[in-house]
């Protein structure tokens, strides 16, 4: 498929690239740390990622005082396998190339169906950070090359993570995954307790 970048005006209905004043460094710096598995591994919040300068301007300015959570997402992918979309808007800071494979929540029909054709692909140079508005379909970055990726990623407080009460799955509720999580995956990807929804291919940029 083709791969646009974040700067060409294709991203501009999905989200932005954040400004200059958003220094990365010392995020970029503490990833030195985190390898890359060969499997996708998520971690919602790191405590040496949520300290510092960069912290603060992403809480105090990004998401308007809210308590924030800083994480990342490292590992080998090149597949759709499932999309997102959060409450809110997502922060992703590319730590290494990668891609982004992009849809749009207004294209979901009946609650649960998207078509994958509708997908976009776009690439993130490293060391760039970007903003995904809430109605963005995203999940796990994709390789930009064969040794994976690393991206940190910031959201609200709790994202992610467990969700705390058993729901009734219908309207609202019934892609919810985790917290300010849903969900819809491709019946390949075999994610247990997830809706299938997705039809057509799922993408693999490898191809």
């Amino acid at each position: 498929m083709e791969i646009k970048k974040v700067t060409d005006k294709e991203f501009a209905q999905y989200g932005r690239v954040l400004d200059a004043y958003y220094d990365f460094n010392g995020i970029i710096k503490e990833m030195e740390n985190y390898d890359i598995p060969e499997d996708v591994v998520y971690v919602p919040s790191v405590e040496a990622l949520e300290t510092g300068r960069t912290s603060i301007n992403l809480k105090m300015r990004m998401f308007g005082e809210m308590p924030i959570q800083i994480g990342y997402c490292n590992g080998k992918n090149t597949k759709l396998n499932a999309v997102e979309y959060h409450r809110s808007s997502e922060v992703d800071i590319a730590i290494t190339d990668l891609i982004l494979l992009l849809g749009k929540q207004q294209d979901i029909e009946d609650f649960v169906h998207y078509d994958t054709s509708k997908i976009e692909a776009f690439f993130v140079p490293a060391g760039t950070g970007v903003e995904l508005y809430a109605t963005t379909l995203h999940y796990a970055p994709c390789n930009a090359d064969e040794n994976g990726f690393k991206c940190v990623v910031v959201l609200p407080q709790g994202t992610n993570t467990d969700l705390m009460t058993c729901h009734s799955k219908s309207y609202d509720d019934k892609l919810l995954f985790a917290k300010n999580k849903w969900l819809i995956a491709h019946e390949e990807a075999g994610i247990e307790g997830a809706v299938v929804g997705l039809t057509g291919e799922n993408i693999d940029i490898a191809k």
